[in-house]
């Protein structure tokens, strides 16, 4: 408790900080909301071509599709605001030896080094993406209730987390390597690729990869899946099992390479 109460500390410091930044920068605040809201909007039009030519995507309707569109750009704006950019930077900092500083603090250098960049510019494409949802929601029929919408954030919260521990895991890699141009790549992919097809159209080693290897396919599928009714206790004990794994692996890999870093000064 008292550890919680010292980052939460942290944590307000730092958005003081970053808020009083972006008044005197504003292109921080308005850059990241037009590229999101750019590629939100093409998103949209491109599922309206598909859907113009097809009735379905692994049995999924245009309704539950709208659905996972906005699922999953609202994973995506909660990302972009609260620890993308500070995530992000791990690689520049390993490489410059800047992580040193954020070591010699009193703080969770993972915790201060993922919160200190927070970006309220996509907070817009956060309200955009509810009224998505909402939209999707009304266009599926489907039975909106409090259980219903519980279950929905709670969803929405483990995969938000398996965000968090995919991008954490893939930027430890500079603590191993030199570069790391090709993990963003295969992460790049891997987000393009599941932000158009949902997890329910993947079959064989496809599903392998994209239900296990790289969970992307999981992230705004389950979260679908339990707003309309097509959950069952398996397969919620099996998305429940992939973030604790993945949680598990984010933390060892970082610990285990900061063992491993060559401090700037050593």
């Amino acid at each position: 408790m008292k550890h919680l109460k010292k980052n939460l500390r942290v944590l307000r410091e730092m958005l003081y900080l970053r808020f009083h930044g972006i008044a005197v920068f504003r292109m921080d605040f308005f850059g990241p909301f037009f590229v999101d809201g750019s590629l939100f909007v093409i998103q949209l039009l491109a599922f309206g071509v598909i859907y113009s030519n097809i009735d379905t995507i692994g049995g999924w309707h245009q309704g539950e599709m709208i659905l996972y569109i906005g699922t999953f750009s609202l994973l995506n704006a909660v990302n972009m605001t609260l620890y993308f950019f500070g995530v992000n930077g791990i690689p520049d900092k390993v490489r410059s030896g800047e992580l040193d500083l954020y070591l010699t603090k009193p703080v969770s250098p993972l915790f201060r080094l993922s919160f200190e960049n927070i970006s309220p510019g996509s907070v817009p494409l956060m309200i955009m993406s509810i009224c998505i949802i909402a939209y999707g929601a009304a266009m599926s029929k489907v039975q909106v209730t409090a259980l219903r919408v519980l279950e929905y954030l709670f969803w929405l919260l483990l995969m938000g987390i398996l965000y968090y521990d995919m991008e954490v895991i893939i930027r430890s890699v500079s603590l191993y390597v030199v570069s790391m141009a090709r993990m963003e790549q295969l992460e790049n992919a891997g987000i393009n690729l599941c932000m158009k097809l949902p997890g329910i159209a993947f079959y064989g080693v496809y599903k392998f990869i994209f239900y296990l290897l790289l969970p992307y396919g999981i992230m705004a599928t389950l979260p679908v899946q339990s707003m309309i009714g097509d959950m069952d206790y398996k397969l919620a004990m099996y998305g429940i099992l992939v973030v604790v794994l993945f949680s598990a692996g984010a933390c060892l890999m970082w610990k285990k390479g900061l063992k491993r870093y060559n401090s700037a000064s050593s």
